[in-house]
């Protein structure tokens, strides 16, 4: 399994960005269902967001957030940082199963 940080940007205004903040976390919420993600959350100041996620490939982890609304709809740009976790808090053994 491979990590990533994603980078959510937004480039819509902020009004547009919040009428659709609702369906956005709905669409998050199957992503924390699967076990594919780990946190989420706006940057401050609310320029965009951040995500953790999981997944098999780079290829996956875009694919699903190819059905983010912010993304389908042209609000925001996204940026795919793959990390590999060194360290953890004990808190984290079953999502990060393959520390070395």
């Amino acid at each position: 399994m491979k990590h990533f940080i994603v980078l959510i940007n937004y480039i819509a205004p902020l009004e547009q960005i919040e009428a659709t903040t609702p369906v956005h976390r709905e669409f998050l919420k199957h992503g924390y269902e699967k076990g594919f993600l780990l946190f989420s959350g706006p940057r401050v100041p609310r320029t965009g967001g951040l995500v953790c996620a999981k997944g098999e490939t780079l290829e996956e982890v875009d694919s699903f957030f190819m059905n983010d609304p912010y993304r389908k709809n042209n609000l925001a740009d996204y940026e795919f940082i793959q990390f590999r976790p060194l360290n953890k808090q004990q808190f984290l053994t079953g999502w990060l199963e393959e520390i070395e």
